[in-house]
Parts: structure tokens; sequence; C-alpha cells
């Protein structure tokens, strides 16, 4: 009788002993215990009890007691299924000595990075990738990302790695918005979701309309066996482990790292130029070692936090190309944590409107990796200088002037996203706990949105 989403735990007061489940759309688990069971959204919330634990598919009822389950399919019938061992532990889900889980998941970056490297790295230094996952990208003439918040983000800064080391067409899309004003399609399209949690509500609403049509799919997700990668023809994991603060960070960057991987494997398989001369691996190893350098700057960026965002209502990130796709992503980091209204802009789509909006003291910062538009975006920072403008540079070692205030280290020009977002990350960390609010658990949001 009951349509839509839900994830429903029934008592009924005279037998309290017994939970009765069922769920569509909405993730829930049931756990094994050693003469229990339990019942949970993520297993990250039960591994402190167990670790092992039977999933549920849309329309399933479950009876759950201490010593049995019993799944019966919509029309009655009784269901077997193998349980699963979560490979997680409960270590990996402790803060150890940092203060909060967003801090220790900025610093974990470049673990993630090295760990990336180790799991799809094959003997002869190839990107191992399915078979059966290359033959499909290979045969499509579009990938369409579907993908929302932060993990649009990581696919508008994973396109033109995409595009470069592929030669195929990429378009980024929300899932909220695809799912119910779904454009023209290509003749061969493959669609690749981006999801860390992979029981993101909007972007399984547009993978069950893609099942429906038949159409190819990968999602690139941080849980396995997650709805999502359950319902998608193909899986690649972030590796990254659990990510437990509402704003996300290494996800992010493994989002794109794994893309840059894939787009790797399917351009030497196309013998692509540009994917030939780009040692993806090396590439992520030279990624690490910046990522571990900015970490390093947590006193600095500390210190610009306070100049530039102690007090302010509203700030300004900005940059071209690939800068203008961090500048999105460092705005809404800053804004989901700390609530200062920002906005990530185009740099040269300021002076269409947005520059009324500079007034004195407000701080503009501005991302520079881009050799091609850099002077460009210098000149954008001049003018809104000239109206009273706070401005910060981000800017790489090889485009930095003696003014610039936080230097990046050098890397591929392909992948300088990686590494431009890490200072960001750290600003909106350090700006929200000068302001005095809870950095993991911001008000009004939760880590996985599972409801359209």
């Amino acid at each position: 009788m009951i349509r839509g989403s839900y994830a429903f735990a029934l008592v009924e007061k005279n037998d309290p002993e017994t939970i009765y489940v069922a769920k569509n759309k909405s993730p829930l688990l049931i756990g094994l215990g050693d003469g229990f069971n339990v019942i949970c959204s993520d297993a990250l919330a039960m591994l402190d009890q167990t670790t092992h634990f039977v999933e549920i598919e849309d329309g399933e009822m479950v009876t759950v007691t201490a010593d049995a389950i019993e799944i019966e399919d919509p029309k009655g019938n009784l269901v077997y299924r193998e349980s699963y061992e979560a490979q997680l532990d409960l270590t990996d889900i402790e803060k150890g000595t940092y203060p909060y889980y967003m801090l220790k998941e900025i610093d974990d970056q470049p673990t993630v990075m090295r760990r990336l490297i180790q799991e799809y790295q094959g003997e002869s230094g190839e990107v191992v990738i399915d078979a059966a996952l290359k033959n499909e990208l290979l045969a499509s003439d579009r990938i369409y990302i579907i993908a929302c918040g932060t993990s649009n983000h990581a696919g508008w800064a994973a396109k033109s790695i995409l595009e470069k080391l592929t030669q195929i067409p990429v378009e980024v899309h929300l899932s909220s918005e695809f799912g119910y004003n779904m454009p023209l399609l290509s003749a061969k399209p493959f669609f690749l979701f981006l999801s860390q949690s992979g029981e993101t509500a909007d972007s399984r609403q547009v993978l069950v309309t893609i099942n429906q049509l038949g159409l190819p799919s990968l999602t690139i997700t941080n849980v396995a066996g997650s709805t999502l990668s359950r319902e998608a023809n193909h899986t690649l994991l972030l590796h990254a482990g659990p990510e437990i603060a509402v704003a996300s960070t290494k996800a992010y960057t493994a989002q794109i790292a794994v893309m840059t991987l894939l787009a790797k494997a399917i351009g030497d398989e196309k013998a692509v130029p540009e994917a030939l001369d780009f040692d993806v691996f090396h590439e992520l190893s030279i990624v690490a070692s910046a990522m571990e350098a900015l970490v390093d700057e947590k006193a600095v960026i500390s210190q610009f936090a306070e100049d530039f965002l102690s007090d302010t209502r509203n700030a300004f990130y900005i940059g071209r190309g690939n800068d203008y796709y961090v500048s999105m992503e460092a705005a809404l980091k800053l804004k989901e944590i700390s609530y200062i209204q920002a906005e990530g802009f185009a740099a040269g789509e300021l002076k269409h409107g947005t520059i009324a909006l500079i007034e004195e003291g407000t701080p503009v910062i501005g991302v520079i990796t881009e050799e091609v538009t850099g002077s460009h975006t210098r000149g954008n920072l001049k003018e809104v200088e000239s109206r009273g403008a706070h401005t910060l540079v981000i800017v790489s070692q090889e485009l930095a002037k003696a003014t610039d205030q936080i230097i990046l280290p050098n890397v591929h020009p392909l992948v300088t996203s990686l590494v431009a977002v890490v200072p960001t990350q750290l600003l909106a960390y350090f700006a929200t706990l000068q302001r005095g609010f809870d950095v993991d658990k911001p008000r009004n949001l939760a880590k996985s949105v599972t409801v359209e």
C-alpha cells in the first residue's frame, strides 16, 4: 500500500522481540550477530556490533528476531540470501588523535592516492580495468557523468581528463535534474555514476531508468555492495576508506583519480597519443607528495582563514577551466560547514553581473593553475580589488608571483585539480573552527542523501 521511498522498522507492543522491516529505494541492512541480529542503514553504523550483513532488495519484507531472519518477496515467497562480510575494520572509523574526522580525511588524501596506485597498477605497469567495462566504453560515442553535490564537481574536474585521454565527448549532469529532464541521448551512450556512499537517491532514480533502457553503466563509489554498485553493470571502488565527516574531501579527490585511471586505460586501448604519453601512476605519485606538502601548511592556511574569512558574511572563489570547477567545490565546502554564503564563479563571468556584489572587504579567492588563462584570472582579481575586494591567490609554483599567498607544488596539467582543492578544504575547515561550529556535523545535512 505504501508508495515512494521508505525504510521501515516496526515493533508491535505485544511482541517486542520481533522487528518487522521493509524498504524501497532507501538503504537498509540486516546485521548478523552472535546470538542477536540488528538493522541499520549503513554497515558503518554497526561495525562495533558485527561485520556480517544481509542485503535487502526493494519491495521485500523481513521479520527479524534475535536468532533468525525471514525474508519475503512482494508476493510472499520466502527468499534465502547469503550474508557478506564488510571489508572494514572498526579502527578505520576512529579519529585517533584528530579533533575532527574532516581533518583526518584531508590528511588521508596522499595515502589514498598511493593506495589507488597499488590497487589499479598491473604487473606490466598497465591500469587494471575489467575487459567488459573497457569494451563497453570503447564502443560508446559519449560518456554521461551523473552525480550530485561534491561528486558532480568531481565529474566536472575529470571531464577534460576523460576527453583528452579517451577522445570521447563527456557530459556532466546533476542527477536530480537529469532524472526528470533527460536530454536527447547520443546513439551509443555510456553512463558513469559518481557517489561516495553508493546510496544517493537522485542518482539511483536515474540508474533505474538507464537499466530499463538497457544502457551500459558504471558506478564509481567508496562502498562495495551499495545500491548503485549492485544495480550498475560495473563498479570501480575508490579505496578511500570510510569517510565520516559530512563534508566530503578524500572521496572527491579519489573520484577524480579513479576517473583519471579509467581514462588512461581507455586511451591506451585506443592508442590516443595523449594517453600513451601520460604516465598516470608516476603523476599520481607526484600528486601524493604535493598533497603532503600542502597538508603540512596548516598553520599558514589557518592564518589566511582568520584574515579572510573569520567575520565575513560572503565569499567568492574564481578561476577558469578546471580552476573554475575547483572553485565550485571550494565554495561548496565553505558554505556547507562554515555557513558563509560562498559561490564559485568562472572568473570571466564576474563582469557579466556578479561583480555588482563586490564591496569593501569582500573575500575573493582566485585559483590559478592554467598558464593559458592565468593572466586573465589575474586581471579579474585586479578588477575586484579596485572595487574593494580582499583577494587571496592560490597558484601553481610555476605561475606564482612574489605577492601570491598560497603556492601549489607543480604537478601535471591534467591533474592540478587534485592539489588545488586541498588548501580550499583546509580554509573551510579552519574558517568553521574559528566561527565555533561543528566541523563534522553541519546543520541540516546528512552524509548520504537517501531521498530525492
